[in-house]
């Protein structure tokens, strides 16, 4: 079916896709004078970059498969629409970063978090899909409204801490036996109820600036924190970047204040101390100034402010992570081997050694992958204006619900029209006839079938404005998924068919182009 646009004068098809076809006027049915009345077409321009798609009443075309609508952004702490935090042992990122976690200290090992915030189009060049409910392991609770899920992976790191942890006790502690597991695995979830706050401060911080919250994740490398839009400004994206690590200094402090309490070399001592350790590296790292950590988002928020550009933050910011990222690979094995972390070099061979360098290649990956993804969600950004409802519309011919598809494809072909709308006697739309139903139907039984038969009933989601652009009509999809939409202008008139297949072809094409 071809296009059409808002005045009513016919459209070629999609562009780029092989030779235009010329527009042609609207023509009417000698046979049926009736429906000269209503047989207007809807007008709509055709997406960009987007392949001729079949006209309607043509057989010989190749069945083309409805595509869902594009989901964004989900959110990190920074998206398109949303950004992602991640979290090292509490490491956080806000906007759509990946935070990895630190390196155990010599003592009390320090587990590595992320938190990530995620929001908006998901880093791969295709537009995001939300479900009703996230998912993403066992649901623990939904502080503020928002899920908290466990991954399956947090029971592996749960148990490397305590084996890892256990073993530290041994030697502290040795009268306590194999009861010593029993305090490591205290530990571990004490440490990630840790990372369950730094991962809260965040969604407090995003609540309060008005911006969703898709779920908090606790997973191997800490958590993630998927909030669903972007600051607004520079000045929010550096508070919500900020409160995390905040809040594990604050965390280490109380840690350390409780330590004071208690007698060294007890159990209370040894695991305040692990705690207190564990947080203030969380902090630490996470303040790095390189993307996806917290210190990432806010040196984005600092060159967004100074140069009034959120993509030359986002540049800037994401460079220095994948430079971190490669000192983090090279520096760490030589920390540990050197004795720089506490411990005597000597105890660093054979298995320690490889296992610092395999920590360190899981984080520097994290990071420089993290930073790769904020780029490309930046530059999601910048070309989602380019989505409009408008200009994506399909061409639409009105008919009505007895009318034989042979009929409706002809009125459709005769104006160029790419869809087709159902619409009740007052030309009121009801229901829209499905392209994929369309191609379904063999030729020689286009006559014999109503196109009532091929139609899906409008809802309430399924009209959208025809002004819509960019992550609000992302937002207006992913809200009512479908095949297709009614695109009406402000005054309720019927302006065309929008196909999510379109969308997404846009959307492809757009994130294609260079920033």
């Amino acid at each position: 079916m071809d296009e059409s646009g808002g005045s009513g004068q016919p459209r070629p098809g999609n562009e780029g896709a092989g030779p235009e076809a010329p527009p042609t006027a609207r023509t009417t049915d000698p046979a049926h004078p009736e429906q000269q009345q209503r047989d207007r077409t809807t007008r709509a321009t055709p997406p960009e970059g987007t392949t001729d798609a079949p006209a309607p009443g043509d057989p010989d075309t190749p069945r083309q498969d409805p595509a869902s609508p594009p989901r964004e952004p989900a959110a990190p702490h920074e998206a398109p629409g949303a950004p992602a935090h991640k979290d090292h042992p509490d490491t956080d990122t806000s906007a759509s970063p990946q935070h990895p976690t630190p390196p155990p200290p010599p003592g009390p090992p320090a587990v590595p978090s992320r938190s990530h915030a995620r929001s908006g189009p998901d880093g791969h060049g295709r537009p995001p899909h939300r479900t009703q409910e996230p998912g993403g392991g066992i649901l623990m609770g939904r502080p503020f409204g928002v899920p908290v899920y466990v991954a399956p992976s947090w029971f592996l790191v749960a148990a490397l801490i305590t084996w890892v942890f256990g073993g530290q006790l041994d030697r502290v502690l040795p009268e306590l036996g194999a009861a010593r597991y029993l305090v490591s695995l205290f530990f571990a979830v004490a440490f990630y109820a840790s990372v369950l706050i730094h991962e809260l401060a965040h969604t407090v911080a995003a609540l309060r600036f008005k911006l969703p919250v898709r779920r908090i994740q606790l997973q191997f490398f800490g958590g993630v924190s998927e909030i669903e839009k972007e600051a607004e400004t520079p000045g929010r994206e550096f508070t919500l970047a900020f409160v995390g690590p905040l809040l594990s200094l604050v965390l280490a402090g109380i840690f350390y204040l409780a330590l004071q309490t208690v007698r060294p070399g007890t159990v209370p001592g040894v695991l305040l101390a692990g705690l207190m350790i564990s947080n203030l590296i969380v902090a630490v790292f996470n303040l790095l100034p390189g993307l996806p950590l917290d210190g990432g988002r806010m040196l984005r928020a600092v060159v967004w402010k100074i140069t009034g550009r959120p993509m030359s933050g986002t540049v800037a910011a994401a460079w220095v992570g994948r430079a971190l990222a490669v000192a983090v690979l090279i520096g760490l094995p030589l920390l540990t081997q050197s004795g720089a972390l506490g411990s005597s070099a000597e105890d660093n061979v054979g298995m320690d050694t490889v296992t610092d360098a395999l920590l360190a290649a899981i984080l520097a990956a994290i990071i420089w992958t993290g930073a790769g993804n904020s780029l490309r969600m930046a530059r999601l950004r910048e070309h989602l204006p380019e989505l409009r409802a408008r200009a994506l519309t399909r061409r639409a011919v009105p008919v009505e619900s007895d009318t034989p598809l042979s009929e409706a494809l002809r009125r459709a072909n005769g104006v160029g029209a790419r869809a087709l709308v159902v619409v009740d006697a007052h030309g009121a739309p009801l229901s829209l006839v499905r392209e994929a139903a369309i191609v379904g139907v063999p030729e020689h039984r286009r006559p014999w079938v109503a196109v009532s038969g091929l139609a899906q009933e409008l809802t309430d989601g399924m009209r959208i404005s025809a002004e819509l652009a960019g992550e609000d009509l992302l937002d207006a999809l992913r809200a009512a998924p479908a095949t297709e939409y009614l695109v009406v202008e402000e005054t309720g008139e019927i302006y065309g068919v929008l196909s999510a297949a379109d969308v997404e072809r846009a959307f492809v094409k757009a994130m294609a182009r260079p920033s």
